[in-house]
């Protein structure tokens, strides 16, 4: 077996944990809102591609013991089921926008919430009056639920989360590379995830360690 197929089947999965997630003052008001009962019993967590949404959402789903779906899973889903565990989280809730079904589904999901006390934390690249829905009902029970934005992460936050993931794979890297690597790449969490894998698997590969040179040559066939 070649140094390359070694090295490329080193690949970790992304780590969804609360102690894998990076406190910053970009995400300091969602942590908040999150580590309490929800206002209302509902919550929209909006932001960015890559801000962290998925992840805070993993946090509150494993605190509360929530089922999980994606907001195109929702039609047709089996909506008391999901209330009778008291907590409901769904992902890429805007795209329950795509369908008439899934709006209606959304709607009574959250009046059953409201009804037997659970929790629905949804979670969206954009707040809901953006999301496109046309039921006028759930569009005023959207409108009512408090929204709490996550910014796209700054500085702190990724250097934080870069140190953390080359220490999650033992990589040693001199002082200099991370901001070396932060005016350089794309600003979000994902993309931070993705550099750092693909750094580490060319280093392997090629049996030498991650240092700016390596990293200006990957960042440029990115």
């Amino acid at each position: 077996m070649s140094p390359r197929q070694s090295a490329l089947k080193l690949d970790l999965p992304a780590r969804m944990g609360r102690a894998d997630f990076v406190p910053s003052a970009c995400n300091a008001a969602a942590l908040g809102l999150l580590g309490a009962a929800l206002p209302g019993g509902r919550l929209v967590l909006h932001g960015p591609q890559g801000s962290g949404k998925t992840h805070l959402g993993h946090v509150w789903g494993a605190a509360r013991g929530a089922q999980h779906l994606m907001g195109a899973q929702l039609a047709g889903a089996d909506l008391p089921a999901l209330i009778a565990h008291g907590a409901v989280w769904l992902d890429e809730a805007e795209r329950v926008a795509d369908s008439s079904e899934a709006q209606t589904a959304l709607f009574h999901l959250l009046n059953l919430a409201q009804a037997h006390g659970a929790e629905v934390l949804m979670a969206a690249r954009a707040p809901a009056r953006d999301w496109g829905v046309t039921l006028p009902d759930l569009a005023s029970r959207l409108g009512a639920c408090a929204h709490v934005a996550l910014a796209a992460p700054d500085d702190a936050l990724l250097a934080a989360v870069l140190a953390k993931l080359f220490a999650d794979r033992q990589v040693v890297i001199s002082d200099r590379l991370i901001p070396y690597l932060l005016p350089r790449m794309e600003r979000s969490l994902a993309a931070a995830q993705r550099l750092v894998a693909q750094l580490d698997t060319e280093a392997l590969a090629r049996g030498k360690p991650i240092g700016r040179a390596l990293a200006a040559e990957v960042m440029q066939r990115a």
